[in-house]
C-alpha cells in the first residue's frame, strides 16, 4: 500500500495537440513519482520494505533466520535481507557466528554472511573459547573463527575447550589436549568430563576418580560416580553412599549419606535414613538430621520440615518462623510463601503474615511482584499486596527482561513489572522477547514487535509468498 504525504494539484489548462499531451502525461507521471515516499524504492529510518516468509526465527545477536520455499537466510531488525536466502537448514547466530547447512553438509558464516567455512562438514558446535567442533568423514577436529582447521580432524569424538583444554578420544581413549593440538594428558581413560574449577573427572578401569590440568591424579580412583564441585567440595558416591572430598581429595565426610542438595550459602543438606540436615564446608553436620524435608539456604534462612508442619531456620538451627505451615518456600527479596488452610501468601523474616494466605497459587517475588493465582485467574500483586493487575488472565508466564507474557480470553499479550498491559492481549500467538523483539501473530499476519507493542516488521501475511508489505518503524 501506498501512502502519499502530501496531495498533488495538478491542472491542465490548454492542449494544442496530442503530442502536448503526452509531455504533460509524461510531466505528471514524473511529479507523481517523485513525490512518493522514498521507502516504496528503498529503506528509510521511518519505514522497512520487507518479503513475506513461511518461517521465521527469533532474533539472536541481531539477527533473525527466515525461511521461503525451503531456504534460509537472514534479516535484520529493520527487515533487510543481510544473508541470501540459500540454505536447507541454520541455527541461530551467537557471538557473531551461525552454523548453516546445504545437501546435508555444514560450515560457519559470519553476520555479513561470508562462510568463514568450507561447507563441507558432516557435524559442527557452535564456539567455546574461540574453537569449534568439526566432524568430517567420522572424524573430529577444532577450527578458529578465521575458518582455519587448527586441530587436525583426527579423533574419534571431541568435547568443547573448557579452562583451555579439551577432551578427545582416540584409539578407543580418551585424554586432553590444550590450544595447539599438544596432548597434555595421556589417552588412557574410559570417560572423562570437562574441567570445572580445576578438575575433571575420570574413569580408569570402570572406577572414577579426579585429576588437575596437569593430568596429576588428585584423588584415588575409588568412586561409582561424582558431582561437579560446589564451593569447593566434590559430591562422590561408592556402594551407593554419598560423600563429600575437597579438591585436594581429602575426604571431608565418610561415604554415608543416601541423598545430598548442593551447597548454598555454605551449607548442603544431606539425607540418611530418611531424614535431612546440613553440613558445613568442612563437612562437620551443622544442623541436625531430623527433618523429613528441606528447601536450600536464602538470605539466611532455610524452610524444614517436620512432623507434617513447616517453617524456618537459621545457620544456628534457631526457629526463626514457627513450624506451623503446610508448606514454605526459600526467601527472595526479603519474603518467602507460605501454604495455610490451602492458602497461600507470604511472610517476612519476622513471621509476620504481610499478605495474607488467600491465593491458590503464588510465585517468588522477582523485582518486587509475584505472580499469583485465584479462582482459576492469575495477576500480579506488589510487596504490600496490592494487586497491580486485575484477577483476570488465563495465564501468567516469568518475567524475562522486565516483560511477561500473558494470555487473556485466549489471545496473548505482554504486561510489565507495573502490570501495565504494555502490549495488548489480541494475538493469536505469541514468543516471549528475544534481542528485544517478539514474533507475533494476528488474523494470521506474522509481525516482529517491540516492547512497545510497534510493529517492527511483518513477516507473513496470509496470501501467496513473495508479496511485497511496508511497515512503518516507531
Amino acid at each position: 500500500m501506498i501512502r502519499l504525504h502530501s496531495m498533488i494539484n495538478i491542472t491542465i489548462l490548454y492542449v494544442k495537440n496530442k503530442n502536448e499531451l503526452m509531455n504533460n502525461i509524461i510531466k505528471i507521471t514524473i511529479i507523481l513519482l517523485t513525490s512518493l515516499p522514498s521507502t516504496t524504492f528503498s529503506q528509510n529510518a521511518k519505514k522497512n520494505t520487507v518479503l513475506f516468509y513461511d518461517t521465521a526465527e527469533p532474533f539472536s545477536d541481531g539477527l533473525a533466520g527466515v525461511k521461503r520455499n525451503d531456504k534460509w537466510g537472514f534479516i535484520n531488525k529493520r527487515g533487510k535481507e543481510i544473508i541470501t536466502l540459500k540454505y536447507d537448514y541454520i541455527r541461530n547466530f551467537e557471538n557473531g557466528f551461525a552454523e548453516v547447512r546445504v545437501k546435508g553438509k555444514w560450515g560457519f558464516i559470519d553476520k555479513t554472511g561470508e562462510e568463514i567455512t568450507p561447507l563441507k562438514y558432516d557435524e559442527i558446535r557452535s564456539f567455546s573459547e574461540d574453537l569449534a567442533c568439526v566432524e568430517f568423514k567420522d572424524k573430529w577436529g577444532f577450527v578458529d573463527k578465521n575458518g582455519k582447521e587448527v586441530i587436525p580432524i583426527k579423533y574419534e569424538y571431541i568435547k568443547d575447550f573448557s579452562e583451555g583444554l579439551a577432551g578427545v578420544k582416540l584409539n578407543g581413549k580418551w585424554g586432553f589436549i590444550d590450544k595447539n593440538g599438544r596432548e597434555i594428558i595421556p589417552f588412557v581413560y574410559q570417560r572423562i568430563n570437562e574441567f570445572s574449577e580445576g578438575l575433571s573427572t575420570v574413569v580408569l578401569n570402570g572406577k572414577g576418580g579426579f585429576i588437575d590440568k596437569t593430568g596429576k591424579k588428585v584423588t584415588p580412583f575409588i568412586y561409582d560416580n561424582a558431582e561437579d564441585p560446589s564451593e569447593g567440595c566434590i559430591p562422590v558416591r561408592s556402594n551407593g553412599k554419598w560423600g563429600f572430598i575437597d579438591k585436594t581429595g581429602k575426604e571431608l565426610t565418610a561415604l554415608k549419606y543416601d541423598d545430598f542438595k548442593p551447597f548454598s550459602e555454605g551449607l548442603a543438606a544431606i539425607k540418611s535414613n530418611g531424614k535431612w540436615g546440613f553440613i558445613n564446608t568442612k563437612g562437620e553436620e551443622v544442623i541436625s538430621l531430623q527433618y523429613s524435608s528441606t528447601t536450600s539456604f536464602s538470605e539466611g534462612l532455610v524452610g524444614v520440615y517436620l512432623n507434617n508442619k513447616s517453617g524456618h531456620i537459621d545457620k544456628n538451627e534457631n526457629i526463626i518462623i514457627p513450624l506451623k505451615y503446610k508448606h514454605v518456600s526459600s526467601f527472595s527479596e526479603g519474603l518467602a510463601g507460605v501454604e495455610f488452610n490451602e492458602k497461600e501468601g507470604f511472610i517476612d523474616k519476622t513471621g509476620e503474615e504481610v499478605i495474607a494466605p488467600k491465593y491458590y497459587y503464588a510465585k517468588p517475588f522477582y523485582k518486587g511482584v509475584s505472580i499469583v493465582k485465584l479462582n482459576e485467574k492469575y495477576g500480579i500483586i506488589d510487596k504490600n499486596g496490592n494487586e497491580l493487575t486485575e484477577i483476570k488472565y488465563d495465564k501468567i508466564y516469568d518475567f524475562d527482561d522486565d516483560v511477561s507474557f500473558v494470555i487473556l480470553n485466549g489471545k496473548k499479550g505482554y504486561i510489565d513489572l507495573t502490570g501495565k498491559e504494555v502490549i495488548p492481549t489480541k494475538y493469536y500467538s505469541a514468543q516471549a522477547f528475544s534481542d528485544g523483539l517478539a514474533l507475533c501473530n494476528i488474523n494470521g499476519t506474522y509481525y516482529y514487535i517491540n516492547k512497545k507493542g510497534n510493529i517492527s516488521i511483518e513477516v507473513r501475511k496470509p496470501k501467496k509468498s513473495g508479496d511485497v508489505i511496508e511497515i512503518e518503524n516507531h
